[in-house]
């Protein structure tokens, strides 16, 4: 009997050392992968972290995410799918919008149809079809009879109320904002995203197109951990 206890004991001794050696393995497994999901991405490797960052308070949606591009930008036109689809993958969490750069006056007249189309509430309406309208139809849009046409022809709008917002105070203040906002991200080129005023990605420092998502979503959760701590 007093071998029968003995033995019982030490079956019961030796599952408690499996069991506690097994939550011992599993917990360096969890840190072990932590550690490689932090390591995943480097600082100044595969993004920038901006010496001054800038504001983007949405108490709505508390991590923002940036893209800056241009509807002249052929690297913007084969990226939009992708990033379509990401934005249409997160939740109220993240915020999404677009910034258009102004390198030069063609660029500052994109952003300036960007902003009159948005303000006129049929920005997304044309947001594709810019895009297929200059690098598929070549349309020039410098060409104010052109651009004209291209509304006239996409919306419900006639050409004096979209001359009317086009050509307005509001759109333009709108597209300094938007150049002093690009040059805040320090951004040289495009498309770049930007994850709450704080971290500058490209396709360059990420790799690729389709990298740069995935590093976007890295500081996504980043960002979203700092708010939880």
């Amino acid at each position: 009997m007093g071998d029968y206890v003995v033995t019982m004991k030490r079956r019961v001794f030796d599952r408690g050392m499996l069991l506690f050696a097994s939550i011992i393995g599993l917990t360096l497994c969890l840190n072990h992968a932590a550690a490689e999901s932090d390591d995943r991405f480097i600082a100044g490797q595969h993004y920038e972290v901006l010496e001054v960052p800038v504001g983007t308070v949405d108490p709505e949606s508390p991590v923002a995410v940036e893209e800056v591009f241009s509807y002249l930008c052929i690297h913007c036109y084969s990226f939009d799918p992708a990033v379509e689809a990401w934005k249409s993958s997160q939740n109220s969490e993240v915020s999404f919008s677009r910034v258009p750069a102004v390198f030069n006056r063609a660029w500052a007249l994109m952003a300036q149809v960007f902003y009159a189309a948005e303000g006129l509430g049929v920005g997304n309406g044309l947001h594709e079809k810019l895009f297929k309208a200059v690098h598929v139809d070549r349309l020039n849009f410098a060409d104010e009879d052109v651009l004209e046409d291209f509304i006239v022809r996409n919306t419900d709008l006639d050409a004096e109320s979209f001359r009317g917002v086009f050509e307005s105070f509001s759109v333009s203040t709108k597209v300094r904002q938007a150049d002093a906002k690009t040059r805040a991200y320090e951004v040289t080129g495009v498309p770049t995203m930007v994850v709450n005023g704080k971290y500058r990605i490209d396709g360059k420092m990420a790799g690729g197109n389709k990298e740069m998502l995935e590093v976007v979503d890295f500081l996504v959760a980043k960002e979203r951990e700092l708010l939880l701590n």
